[in-house]
């Protein structure tokens, strides 16, 4: 028999959807410090602008002896950000701890279907407990169809990932495969086995924030991008790194209001930077005096902090920013920065960020840690992305730049657009004290005052070598520039560059070393 009144039942179909895992369960989420799946869309999005889809899917496994939920434990659907198109899944936990069944992940993979199509980002807010474990292999199928996604979804549209409560076992290697991750402070937790499993298989000890917290992900294994203290606040930042980001990889990245001259003298640099080449600043200080009106999302802040990634904006245009950062390890490349630093070039690259780079690099961390960890293939890494990148690449050499690194860090001959240096820069094959040291031991040995003789050694070397004039002779250096002159600089090499175009060989894809 028909229903008697086809719009009642609607209601009530509309009203089991929204009820969810019930109230109870909705009431201890919020206990928990954590939104509802569908309080987070509401926030993420614009007000108004949600269109759900799927709201009636349910399981499909008739022996798993589970009620079935409409939605089936994920809000799904489209709405915008700041006036721009984005698609949304958000996972459920009060519907059997947002475990993922073959229906679950069938609206998932639709929604990330639709975004590739329409070339929208999609993000995904992240709550569950895994595989629904009474459906085995249709669920973990389930997850290979998203991870299938993820991979043909890279480099087309942008990929988001907010964790904002348990992410377990497969359930990783999604947002492992998109472009950044965001952890929510205390609520959210990421790993491959819990801590239960390592204490019975190690014999290890761990908490579930020690072992897979926002913290641990930020600082110790550079899963999570960007961590903040709440939920709101971790949704906040989705939506500004957005603001930055192209829709799709034909798109160019939005043009922002820009009331900051980009002929503005840059005053601040000359007092950040130390005349003293061995003392540290911060890079930070020099980004924020350069970039429109001082403001940088800075990506990976507590990870690998040799190195310094984010974005800003020039004359409103979107840039990706790369820095050395001589507080921290003196700015050395090591394995964590070449690997944070490449992957944030291939993300600007595949999305037609232009890419701005501060130079002040000693060379490569010395240290059998470093050498038996790979640093060679790892620092091979960042020096494959920048060669391969296409996009307008602009370098400031602000002090040093030694050594292989000088070449790594989108040097001329790796085919950047526009390199400039401050006066005070030195490029050379290393410091003018270990240089002396390797060239001219025995002279210096056979003087009568060996220290004499050293000290007028090296400053022979500085003034041969260790200067940007021999490089600028040569043509590796466009021009020598005075520091408060760097951002009318940039800003006219990067409107010089709107627009460029460069093609490669003709191949599947290149091998990089990872």
């Amino acid at each position: 028999m028909p229903h008697p009144d086809p719009h009642k039942r609607l209601a009530e179909k509309n009203r089991e959807a929204f009820d969810a895992g019930g109230a109870e369960r909705l009431e201890k989420q919020r206990r928990q410090g954590k939104l509802t799946a569908r309080e987070r869309v509401e926030h993420l999005l614009d007000e108004g602008s949600f269109v759900e889809l799927d709201r009636f899917v349910t399981h499909r496994n008739a022996d798993s002896g589970i009620a079935k939920v409409p939605g089936d434990g994920v809000i799904t659907g489209f709405g915008t950000i700041a006036g721009r198109k984005a698609y949304v899944f958000s996972q459920d936990f009060t519907v059997y701890g947002g475990s993922l069944s073959g229906g679950h992940a069938s609206k998932i993979c639709k929604i990330m279907d639709l975004a590739r199509k329409a070339g929208c980002p999609v993000i995904g807010l992240n709550d569950s407990g895994g595989a629904r474990i009474q459906e085995g292999v249709e669920s973990l199928g389930g997850y290979a169809e998203i991870f299938w996604r993820n991979t043909q979804a890279s480099g087309v549209v942008p990929q988001i990932s907010a964790i904002l409560g348990p992410c377990a076992g497969g359930a990783v290697y999604s947002p492992a495969i998109t472009d950044f991750v965001f952890m929510s402070e205390s609520t959210s937790y990421m790993f491959v086995t819990g801590p239960d499993v390592i204490k019975t298989v190690t014999h290890e000890e761990v908490t579930k924030e020690a072992l897979g917290g926002a913290h641990t992900h930020a600082s110790k294994s550079g899963v999570c991008h960007f961590a903040y203290p709440n939920e709101r606040a971790t949704l906040n930042g989705v939506r500004e790194l957005i603001g930055y980001l192209p829709s799709n990889n034909l798109d160019g990245a939005p043009i922002g209001e820009c009331a900051d001259a980009v002929d503005r003298p840059c005053e601040k640099i000359r007092s950040v930077i130390p005349d003293n080449s061995k003392k540290p600043y911060d890079v930070r200080a020099v980004i924020g005096d350069v970039v429109d009106d001082g403001r940088f999302l800075e990506a990976h802040r507590e990870f690998a902090g040799n190195i310094v990634v984010g974005f800003a904006r020039i004359g409103g245009m979107t840039v990706g920013v790369i820095g050395n950062q001589p507080a921290v390890l003196a700015g050395c490349l090591d394995i964590d920065a070449s690997t944070k630093g490449a992957r944030f070039v291939r993300f600007c690259d595949a999305f037609n960020v232009p890419l701005l780079t501060f130079v002040d690099v000693p060379g490569f961390l010395p240290g059998t840690a470093q050498e038996f960890g790979g640093i060679i293939r790892h620092g091979a890494k960042l020096l494959y992305a920048y060669a391969e990148a296409t996009v307008p690449k602009i370098a400031v050499i602000t002090r040093k730049a030694y050594g292989g690194a000088y070449d790594v860090m989108s040097s001329k001959h790796v085919r950047a657009d526009f390199n400039f240096a401050y006066p005070g820069a030195e490029i050379a094959v290393m410091g003018a004290e270990g240089a002396v040291n390797i060239l001219y031991k025995r002279e210096i040995d056979a003087a009568k005052d060996a220290q004499a003789e050293r000290a007028r050694r090296i400053e022979q070397y500085r003034e041969s070598f260790a200067n940007p004039y021999k490089a600028a002779e040569l043509g590796y250096i466009d021009a020598i520039i005075d520091p408060k002159d760097t951002r009318a600089m940039v800003a006219r090499a990067l409107g010089m560059l709107k627009g460029k175009r460069e093609k490669g060989p003709l191949r599947k894809h290149g091998n990089i070393p990872l």
